[in-house]
């Protein structure tokens, strides 16, 4: 599925309960979310870190959708490499 499909898909899913939810509420539930893969990244369980990240991925799609952002345009910034240097893979300097 592309990102564009995706974002489309879960709209179709939640969007309306996200609306009613609000921008506010929403993130918070996508920090939650993102704990969560926090916590799935310590563990040894790669059945449950794949659907940590699609959760995530979710909410970070609903939330983009709740601010009129399309994924497949913001994902632009990298098409051309990092977006500091250009290059791929990244040559900037690490700090």
């Amino acid at each position: 599925m592309r990102v564009d499909e995706f974002q489309r898909h879960v709209e179709a899913i939640y969007l309306a309960r996200d609306k009613k939810r609000g921008l506010d509420g929403t993130f918070r539930w996508f920090i939650e979310e993102v704990g969560e893969l926090a916590a799935a990244l310590r563990e040894d369980d790669d059945v449950n870190l794949a659907n940590e990240f699609a959760d995530v991925l979710a909410w970070l799609s609903t939330l983009a959708s709740l601010r009129g952002i399309e994924l497949t345009k913001a994902v632009d910034k990298y098409s051309g490499g990092c977006p500091v240097c250009r290059a791929i893979p990244c040559s900037c300097p690490e700090k």
